[in-house]
């Protein structure tokens, strides 16, 4: 048995536990729904970057095994083979599963032979007043070659019955909603939009009769190629993302009743392989199944939002900056309101004795009120400088769009660092106050952005310590200016100390089992693949220190093999919210020390980004996020555990009252009591 799993193969078993949330028949049919949409946008990414990347891999000969001693080649088959796999479960979970219990509470969506005369009736006058006018028909022809097709959009490529097959396309216009709902007594009817289009087809290539229809999607190479040594780093990212239309196709969905001619047509345009085709049983694109879970009049088919709650350490605040000055400050979303983290910006952009505002920006909301705040600031006469960083995957175009904003307000904008990803999340308040300097620092686990606020599990502290003040004045001159890194007094930073020092913090933990002294660590990230660390964490496995790994995603870690790893426990939470706190806690003799940021333990986090980790020393802090990790680590609900074989399996209930963590953090249990404990 390998010492380490394949990375690619521990995030498919990632997405089969969100998968297994859909199928999970305790959820609400809605809120199942919305799983099965999330495997599905997980998986157009997966294909979009990660086989993409390995398809580029296998061509090149200079590319060698992995950390398994897999090639790209041999990695490449595999993946495909279990996405394939994957892909029949994600159709059964629809098929047999969703769409039965939809009809049991009231909700059909119809095939177009289904559709009833008055229904029939009103899908055609939708198709002629609202359809008809948006589409357009392509006839492909020598004088009117193949079209370029959208990344991810869904078409039909339709046979015509003439003296010789001739072929058009049209494709389904994502401006319209994915589906209709038709005029139905007895339930509320659905049709998806394709099915309406296919039923009227006809009126489009009258008098040519139609042979037959193949609805396609087709999933495009859209991993960026940014040329980093350009002299405007926004204009380059804005012409590789034109590219990334054009990306050479990495899969081609269609239905197993597609005729050979269609696809022998689709295969020669598209220039993909028969090993690039996948047959699916169903509706192509079933990412329509969260907008669907979304419908109106629906809402006991759907669990309760996390409804966040004034933090403890923000009620009665009126002065922002007073409150921090007292102590620091720490939390979590989405359980405690993201309240705090506006106003901290809103009130310095109109107080009189804020003299400046800097601030990294990853990923940010559609309206942004952190946006508009800074842009306030600036107008009001503070310096603002924001590092927005435009190499943020698939959010690049809205982040060219905010960055201009907020150069046309007066901000200084940075684009980035080259050959490196700014993603630490650090906001820095610089405050004259009688006659002195003061720096209030907010840094967190998450983006600075208020909708997921509302959904991912994060968690920020506010401080205005000198020596945090001191790092965040160091760290964003060095990423605007040309300054080298400085001797850290607080801040973890990559790429520069964050490995060493953690391997350093294990190190001692290592050290300390071997004096007899209890050891213990416990990690909570998003991935784990960095072999160094995953190495020096077997060996404090084999050294005796107690190691308990939450990880969400991508484990490349075993755990609980016999003489590498048996002192590891590694579980997954995967539940209603997406775990994203990243949280490091070493025993240290009694004297624990914990710290949080932004990384998770990957080699591109620990060398191709600028991250921070920060530690928390308030005492009262400190025992709020042990109290936290024990409820996540007592989860027998959500949680998965790892098996020395890599399969993740739910814990054993037996003997065990069930607790839901997020649902314990969300009820705030665990502040009136241990109850969860029992």
């Amino acid at each position: 048995m390998n010492n380490y799993i394949n990375r690619e193969l521990s995030w498919l078993d990632f997405n089969l536990r969100v998968l297994e949330e859909a199928m999970d028949h305790e959820h609400p049919i809605l809120e199942r729904m919305k799983f099965l949409s999330i495997t599905a946008s997980n998986l157009d990414e997966f294909f979009m970057v990660r086989v993409a990347g390995l398809k580029e891999q296998s061509d090149s000969k200079t590319v060698g095994a992995d950390s398994c001693g897999t090639s790209p080649k041999q990695q490449l088959s595999g993946v495909v083979q279990r996405a394939h796999e994957f892909m029949a479960k994600q159709y059964n979970c629809y098929n047999r599963s969703i769409l039965p219990m939809l009809k049991k509470c009231g909700i059909v969506i119809l095939k177009r032979e289904e559709l009833n005369k008055e229904q029939s009736e009103f899908a055609a006058k939708y198709f002629e007043k609202v359809i008809y006018p948006v589409l357009t028909p392509l006839a492909i022809d020598s004088s009117r070659p193949f079209p370029l097709l959208l990344n991810k959009s869904l078409n039909l490529a339709i046979k015509l019955r003439d003296k010789e097959n001739k072929f058009a396309l049209v494709q389904v216009p994502s401006i319209l909603p994915r589906f209709l709902e038709l005029p139905s007594k007895d339930n509320r009817a659905f049709i998806l939009l394709e099915n309406a289009i296919i039923g009227q087809l006809h009126t489009l290539f009258e008098p040519l009769k139609i042979a037959a229809v193949c609805p396609f999607r087709i999933t495009r190479d859209a991993d960026l190629d940014i040329d980093e040594d350009s002299s405007d780093l926004l204009l380059a990212i804005e012409k590789s993302i034109k590219k990334r239309k054009k990306g050479h196709p990495v899969r081609l969905e269609i239905n197993p009743k597609t005729d050979k001619e269609t696809k022998d047509f689709l295969i020669e345009e598209l220039l993909v392989s028969s090993k690039d085709i996948i047959e699916q049983n169903g509706p192509l694109d079933l990412t329509f199944c969260m907008k669907f879970a979304y419908l109106e009049g629906l809402e006991k088919l759907r669990e309760r939002s996390v409804v966040p709650c004034t933090p403890d350490d923000f009620a009665d605040c009126e002065d922002i900056f007073e409150h921090i000055k007292e102590r620091d400050r720490l939390v979590h979303h989405p359980y405690e309101s993201f309240d705090c983290v506006i106003k901290m910006i809103s009130d310095a952009a109109i107080d009189p004795d804020v003299l400046a505002i800097k601030q990294t920006l990853y990923r940010v909301s559609g309206r942004s009120p952190i946006i508009e705040a800074l842009m306030k600031a600036a107008e009001n006469g503070k310096q603002v400088t924001v590092l927005v960083e435009l190499k943020a995957r698939f959010d690049e175009e809205n982040n060219i769009q905010w960055a201009k904003k907020l150069e046309n307000a007066g901000c200084h904008v940075i684009y980035g660092v080259p050959g490196l990803k700014t993603h630490c999340k650090m906001l820095l308040v610089v405050r004259k106050e009688h006659g002195e300097i003061r720096r209030y620092v907010h840094m967190s686990t998450g983006n600075y952005n208020d909708s997921t606020a509302r959904l991912y599990t994060d968690i920020g502290m506010f401080t205005c310590k000198s020596a945090f003040g001191s790092d965040a004045s160091a760290l964003f001159n060095m990423i605007t200016g040309f300054s080298k890194p400085p001797a850290w007094k607080k801040l973890l930073v990559a790429p520069y100390n964050m490995r060493n020092e953690i391997i350093k913090l294990i190190e001692n933990e290592i050290e300390l089992a071997k004096q007899g002294v209890y050891a213990k660590i416990i990690i909570k990230v998003n991935s784990l693949v960095d072999v160094k660390t995953i190495d020096k964490l077997y060996e404090a496995s084999q050294a005796g220190v107690h190691i308990c790994l939450i990880v969400r995603g991508i484990c490349c870690l075993r755990a609980g093999v016999e003489g590498l790893s048996e002192n590891i426990t590694v579980i997954s939470i995967v539940g209603k919210l997406l775990e994203h706190s990243r949280i490091f806690y070493f025993e240290n003799a009694g004297v624990s020390k914990i710290f949080m940021g932004s990384a998770d333990l990957m080699p591109r986090n620990l060398d191709r980004r600028i991250e921070t980790i920060f530690p928390v020393e308030e005492p009262l802090l400190k025992e709020r996020l042990v109290e936290t990790l024990e409820i996540i680590q007592s989860d027998t609900v959500k949680a998965r555990k790892m098996e020395s074989d890599g399969k993740y399996e739910r814990i054993d209930r037996r003997g065990k009252l069930p607790v839901n963590s997020q649902e314990v953090l969300a009820s705030g249990r665990n502040r009136e009591g241990d109850a969860w404990k029992h």
